[in-house]
């Protein structure tokens, strides 16, 4: 999608990378923060590196990383504040600059609300990349069960998705759910199952060759572990 978005002016590309830029902006921001901006900063540094990159010639540029999309993202993130900071501010004060939309009122609150660690910016930004990977394959998951009139089978069995198989206290739960144990071990192995499908699409999206999709799920997995 990105190297898309540097070859074409389409008005598809452009969409396409806002919605990139959309969906993974808050692991810069959390990166931003731990960093030592103060929120107001990391707010307008988050709007003004994002505007920034929709603009092509920025984009060609700092798309010389070539390989994982997060890569790309933190690599030109760290220019940004390096370079290209003082003068967005400036803009900004302006009234010059072009600002793309993002939903930052939750995030100084998602932001509080994660547990107290001493992760570096650059761990706190891999962390939040990984989660931020689960949870939308969380939401595509649930889209898809609710879609199959299965939103209440999701609701009830997604806590075990990151549980061990044999730590599912399958008996008592096919109690509580006056379910057959059999059926609700084949429910749960499905839900499993099309998580990882899910997921590994999703990471897919995020590199530029097939075949780094199995060393980015094991970095996901060590950055998750801290």
């Amino acid at each position: 999608m990105v190297l898309a978005a540097r070859r074409s002016s389409s008005p598809e590309a452009t969409k396409a990378l806002e919605e990139l830029c959309r969906a993974y902006w808050y692991p810069l921001y959390a990166y931003a923060r731990r960093r030592g901006c103060a929120k107001e900063d990391a707010e307008d540094l988050t709007q003004a590196f994002f505007a920034r990159l929709l603009e092509k010639d920025f984009l060609r540029a700092a798309s010389r990383e070539k390989g994982r999309f997060r890569t790309f993202m933190l690599v030109a993130c760290q220019r940004f504040m390096a370079n290209e900071w003082d003068r967005a501010r400036a803009l900004k004060r302006g009234g010059g600059q072009t600002i793309l939309s993002l939903n930052l009122a939750t995030a100084e609150r998602r932001y509080h609300d994660e547990p107290a660690d001493p992760l570096s910016a650059d761990k706190i930004f891999e962390r939040r990349w990984a989660l931020t990977l689960i949870e939308k394959t969380m939401s595509r998951l649930k889209t898809e069960y609710t879609a199959a009139g299965k939103g209440e089978d999701f609701a009830q069995l997604k806590t075990f998705l990151t549980a061990d198989s044999g730590e599912i206290p399958y008996v008592q739960l096919a109690a509580e759910l006056k379910q057959n144990e059999g059926a609700l071990r084949v429910a749960v192995h499905r839900l499993r199952k099309r998580f990882r499908e899910l997921f590994r699409q999703e990471v897919a999206q995020t590199v530029s060759d097939p075949g780094e999709i199995e060393a980015e799920l094991r970095h996901l997995l060590s950055a998750l572990g801290g």
